[in-house]
């Protein structure tokens, strides 16, 4: 390891503000927290991160926080932090100034991590374990930081601020959407600037989403386990550098790329929502390895064991089942989270954010806590308050399932408007009840202190699970080529293959998978909340069955597009975005208040009733029947879209709901106004919206479903 730098007379005492790495036009100001960390050493490396060319010490510590100005040094320099302090596990420190350590506030890295010993502060295979102290230098082994120039023309400086009850949200994965697309050049496929391409982001604003969710594209690592099977953590929930991009999706350490994504996204009329993770982080348990956080200040980051509790805070809380836990009550880890999130926003110009496991932010010692640090402080924030913010509500921890719990402002993933729907058209009995609160938003979990039936994020398929397709075409998971034996992965999918697992020939297996494709995305464009679709889901994307394809890189998981231009693709292509431009088209299909049943005697109606196929209102003996299998939603457009407005002239939407395997004639209740008009019915995917009007009568086919607007 190279000596102290003879510049060293050259450092002066900077400035505690920012943490990181700043640049300031004549050189850089380092400031790196650690609140039992005996010395601090900054090390610059060559261009090509292999040779250490210099290694200063911090000079000043100020508030538990070390900093220093070094004069010269330029955006693009190179550099890692070495930390000094005690190694102690059973206290709860690690220090181990032998191992190179990632800057926290770093805003990008070069280099890959390559897995070997010399990343374990503990020497491993020593009959000490972790209480061993291993003198290897980790340098040649970890990726580099980098000091970055942030300056960037945007063409987009207006930000979009779609409402929510405008909002479809469309997650997707960067590598993943573009690595197949005929449209992107090979050079640019998987990565950021292929994604900004309009022949990639035109479709989507086409289709009628508002909103696209992306996985995680903070720069994360991929675990020893799965490199060890030639494996990738593809879906990225594995975050390392909390304000710097993943390498892979870009050509060099050069942010601009990333914000000329977003920049194109804005340019086509849609919000950028990230994906992030910070509850966890690579380093893992006792046993993992020392990369940042852990030879930073083990004890202020991580969740540990009290003291006399699970062998005290040697070990880590594992609240996330990854081995460790991020400690947002510590008031500097809070503001890590907090400062990475502002930067997001205010340099990068994303829109929201999607949590994931959330539950765990907001868990203090005591558990799930409302009131505690990280949503206070995103309620407060003047910058987060005005994005949108949704959150994965649950985790593996005590109390960790929190659907609803979040307070005013959050979005929630609802995953049992998931399992509710496919079990539904799947034909499982009693689950016209629990359906009844699915279409409405789930207002016995989110109608509560003013919060918005947006609250509740409505999905039928997401990244973790079977795709739409497959929900159709699969009764059991197929995950072998994970490596686990098929272990891996939920096995409780509520999924119906229609009568032959996997691919087939057969016609009538085909069509019948193929409506009722169309019965769960109509279901869950046409109900109240914030609908999210999975891309690809609206062609018929496949994962050959595997429901945990998170370390799949490869045709497993990327975007079939070949599927996007067969007819089957097209026809289901079509019908999507005729049921998401129906939805923008009726607003009664995204009140902004939710629909409990109230009666207004100057319209003689209810703002909803569930009518049977007789047309007379379903009783509780009816609700309670696990039989019932078909019944009507009528949605009253007149009825006031406020507690203070006046009446709506909205046009009201009526929807027939058939899980039954047999057709069913419905009686329809007189329209509000005018006559019924067939907007939808799932047997015929190519019905327009000039159809004609409809006699009082309608025969539901077995296992579809219809929508007819008055006027």
């Amino acid at each position: 390891m190279p000596t102290q730098d003879p510049t060293i007379h050259l450092i002066r005492e900077g400035s505690p503000q920012p943490l990181g790495a700043t640049f300031t036009g004549d050189g850089v100001n380092f400031a790196v927290f650690s609140a039992h960390a005996t010395r601090v050493d900054v090390c610059i490396f060559d261009d090509a991160g292999a040779t250490q060319l210099a290694c200063f010490t911090l000079p000043e510590y100020t508030d538990e926080v070390w900093h220093g100005f070094v004069p010269g040094i330029q955006p693009g320099a190179r550099y890692g932090l070495r930390v000094h302090g005690p190694y102690e596990p059973e206290k709860g420190h690690r220090f181990n100034h032998h191992k190179l350590l990632l800057d926290p506030y770093a805003r990008a890295h070069m280099g890959e991590l390559k897995w070997c010993p010399e990343l374990f502060g503990y020497t491993v295979g020593h009959p000490d374990g972790d209480l061993s102290f291993d003198e290897r230098d980790s340098a040649p082994f970890v990726p580099k930081c980098v000091v970055v120039d942030s300056r960037f023309e945007w063409t987009q400086t207006d930000r979009l601020r779609v409402p929510w009850d405008r909002t479809v949200l469309y997650e997707t994965h960067v590598r993943g959407f573009t690595m197949g697309h005929p449209q992107v050049p090979e050079p640019f496929r998987g990565t950021f600037a292929g994604m900004a391409r309009d022949e990639v982001l035109e479709p989507i604003r086409r289709l009628g989403a508002t909103s696209i969710e992306l996985l995680p594209v903070q720069m994360f690592v991929t675990q020893a386990s799965l490199a060890e099977k030639g494996l990738t953590n593809y879906w990225g929930y594995d975050t390392l550098g909390f304000f710097a991009l993943e390498q892979r999706y870009m050509d060099g350490p050069h942010i601009d790329e990333f914000k000329h994504l977003v920049d194109r996204i804005h340019a086509h009329g849609l919000e950028v929502i990230l994906d992030v993770v910070y509850n966890h982080t690579p380093e893992g348990n006792e046993l993992g390895p020392t990369l940042s956080f852990k030879g930073i200040d083990n004890a202020s980051y991580y969740r540990l064991m009290p003291p006399g509790e699970g062998s005290g805070p040697r070990y880590y809380i594992n609240d996330t089942g990854t081995g460790n836990t991020v400690n947002l009550s510590h008031p500097r880890v809070l503001q890590m989270v907090m400062d990475s999130l502002r930067y997001w926003v205010s340099e990068m110009k994303v829109d929201g954010f999607r949590f994931d496991l959330a539950t765990i932010l907001a868990r203090e010692p005591d558990g799930f806590d409302e009131g505690g640090g990280f949503l206070k402080s995103c309620r407060q924030d003047p910058v987060l308050s005005s994005v949108k913010l949704i959150a994965e509500p649950w985790d593996i921890g005590p109390g960790g399932y929190q659907v609803g719990g979040f307070p005013p402002g959050w979005a929630e993933w609802n995953d049992q408007f998931r399992d509710t729907v496919r079990a539904f058209w799947k034909g499982d009995e009693g689950q016209a009840a629990a359906l009844a609160q699915r279409l409405t938003a789930s207002a016995e979990r989110f109608d509560q202190r003013g919060r918005r039936p947006w609250a509740s994020v409505n999905f039928i398929s997401a990244h973790d699970g079977f795709t739409l397709a497959d929900t159709t075409s699969y009764n059991d998971k197929h995950n072998e080529a994970n490596g686990e034996d098929n272990r891996d992965g939920h096995s409780d999918n509520r999924s119906w293959n229609c009568g032959v697992e996997g691919p087939t020939d057969d016609p009538a297996v085909l069509e019948l998978r193929a409506r009722q494709r169309r019965n769960l995305l109509a279901t869950l464009i046409l109900s109240q909340g914030t609908p999210m679709l999975l891309a690809g889901d609206e062609f018929g994307r496949t994962q050959g069955g595997n429901n945990n394809a998170y370390c799949q890189d490869n045709e497993i998981s990327w975007v079939d597009w070949d599927l996007a231009q067969s007819d089957a693709g097209r026809s289901l292509g079509d019908f999507t975005a005729r049921l998401l431009a129906l939805r923008a088209s009726q607003p009664v299909l995204r009140r902004n208040r939710f629909l409990t049943g109230r009666y207004f005697d100057e319209l003689g109606r209810k703002d909803c009733q569930w009518l049977t196929p007789a047309a007379q209102e379903i009783g509780p003996e009816q609700w309670q029947d696990p039989q019932t299998r078909s019944f009507a939603l009528l949605l009253e457009g007149r009825a006031p879209a406020s507690a203070i407005s006046a009446l709506a002239q909205d046009p009201s939407v009526l929807i027939l709901f058939n899980a039954w395997h047999e057709a069913i004639s419905f009686t329809l209740p007189a329209a509000p106004a005018g006559d019924w008009r067939l907007r939808l019915d799932t047997t015929d995917p190519a019905l327009g919206a000039d159809s004609p009007a409809v006699s009082k009568e309608y025969v539901v086919t077995g296992r579809s479903l219809v929508a007819l607007v008055s006027g």
